[in-house]
């Protein structure tokens, strides 16, 4: 503080009028000067006030105590590089040098560094910033995504020299091997936010069908280490890119006490590095062994419906009739209508030709011959024309016949489900019974079902009670 030069006072002279002259420019470097080399290095604790960033990106800041406030600046070069972003209220140590401000006569400091003050700091800084994120909606429930049940690409965002990396890939080696993809970064130190969020951000912008392959599932891991180890995980940098990724996201930072901001904020945290590879995939062999039981389940039971539908359709098949006893005797009727036929016109031919002889016999020769010719003429050339329309007459028959056969095998079946679902047949007397009116006290009563028919006898009748409207459900109507 000596290098300001003032002159001692000479003996009789009045005081000050051999000192030194100094403009004001002069005096505000020397003091500049003075203040710069004495303190070149500072360390100052105190509480942030006033922090604001300018449009330059220079910041201005003040630092106080219960006693004193000090100025300080931090130009922009420095404030992209700070590990702590300050906030009023924050307890803060700064590293720096003293220096002037000759345009306002105020000293400053030009802060190089800031850390937080101690632990509690840091903590009230964090659940400061937990808050303000949360009221942002980024660890809100619904935003988490489910995680796929077998990926097939895992993306790893991790440091690769570290011991995480190799404890993932034995542990997914264990259990389900995929492919993994590993974008290396610092996971702590200086740039490390900036790295994992640009990871974050980076496997999202990957196209699918792609080169490289677009990862289903995400892991950010880091091994323990105290809270400022763990400070990158901490940054609202890596916390925002951490909610706005579209591929789910496993936080498995530190051990199974460390907590931090991103585990808040991804879709699923895990407790340890090794943990996260057991939550990103299933055990194979458990898979193959619930895929084997299942297997032989499906079979069983395909087997026990085959054999059920077999059993059933083998026992509606013995109840059906004969469909060729069922048009044979229809079509031996046809056949012997149809030959009668033919011999019947072949018959009536005869009689008609015998009768036209006798009378052509009685008549003159010679005066009805050209019309006995001409008459047997005709008869001759309508005799193909009359057996082609018995022919087309029979065929239509036939075919009539036919139908009729089909229609009685499909009412034959009918009638057969009909019985089979519950109903039967009452017969009295040799015919039907519909009514209660129709059977005696007393009658011997057939009761056809659908397996065979039984014999049973009237008894008293019962005061008839109006059916319902409408049948059972699940029981149709037979009539």
């Amino acid at each position: 503080m000596n290098d300001l030069p003032f002159a001692a006072p000479v003996a009789g002279q009045s005081p000050g009028t051999n000192l030194r002259e100094y403009t004001v420019s002069e005096l505000s470097a020397a003091l500049k000067r003075s203040i710069e080399e004495n303190f070149a290095v500072v360390r100052v604790r105190g509480e942030v006030s006033g922090w604001k960033r300018v449009g330059s990106g220079h910041c201005y800041l003040a630092l106080k105590d219960a006693d004193a406030v000090l100025d300080a600046v931090c130009w922009r070069t420095t404030a992209i590089r700070l590990q702590v972003q300050p906030e009023d209220g924050m307890e803060v140590v700064c590293t720096g040098r003293l220096t002037t401000y000759p345009g306002r006569s105020k000293y400053q400091l030009v802060i190089d560094t800031i850390e937080l003050a101690g632990i509690g700091a840091l903590l009230k800084m964090l659940e400061d910033r937990r808050r303000r994120l949360a009221a942002e909606g980024l660890f809100a429930a619904e935003r988490k995504r489910k995680l796929p049940y077998l990926p097939e690409v895992i993306g790893v965002i991790t440091s690769p020299t570290g011991a995480v990396i190799r404890d993932i890939l034995h542990r997914l080696a264990d259990r389900f091997p995929r492919r993994v993809l590993l974008w290396p970064v610092a996971v702590q130190g200086e740039g490390a936010a900036a790295q994992i969020a640009a990871a974050i951000a980076g496997f999202n912008r990957l196209d699918p069908g792609g080169p490289v392959p677009r990862p289903d599932l995400l892991i950010v891991a880091r091994g323990g280490g105290s809270l400022e180890d763990l400070m990158a995980f901490n940054e609202e940098i890596v916390v925002r890119a951490t909610a706005a990724s579209a591929i789910p996201l496993i936080s498995a930072v530190g051990h199974e006490t460390d907590t931090t901001l991103i585990d808040h904020a991804s879709d699923r945290r895990a407790p340890t590095p090794t943990a996260a590879a057991e939550i990103a995939v299933p055990v194979r062999l458990d898979l193959v062994a619930e895929l084997g039981g299942k297997d032989q389940r499906l079979n069983s039971a395909l087997a026990r419906l085959f054999g059920e539908r077999r059993t059933h359709l083998a026992g509606l098949a013995r109840g059906l009739p004969e469909p060729r006893d069922l048009i044979g005797a229809a079509g031996q009727r046809l056949d012997d209508r149809a030959e009668r036929l033919a011999l019947a016109i072949a018959g009536r031919l005869a009689v008609s030709r015998q009768r036209l002889d006798l009378a052509a016999a009685r008549l003159r020769p010679a005066a009805l011959s050209a019309d006995l010719g001409r008459a047997r003429g005709r008869l001759i050339e309508i005799e193909p024309r009359l057996a082609a329309a018995a022919a087309r007459a029979i065929a239509a028959r036939r075919d009539a016949l036919d139908n009729y056969a089909g229609r009685l095998a499909t009412h034959a079946q009918q009638h057969e489900n009909q019985l089979r679902r519950g109903y039967a047949v009452v017969y009295a007397d040799g015919r039907i019974a519909t009514a209660a009116a129709d059977v005696a006290r007393g009658a011997v009563l057939g009761i056809q079902f659908h397996d065979g028919k039984v014999d049973a006898v009237a008894g008293s009748r019962r005061r008839r009670v109006s059916p319902p409207s409408d049948p059972p459900p699940g029981q149709g109507k037979l009539l």
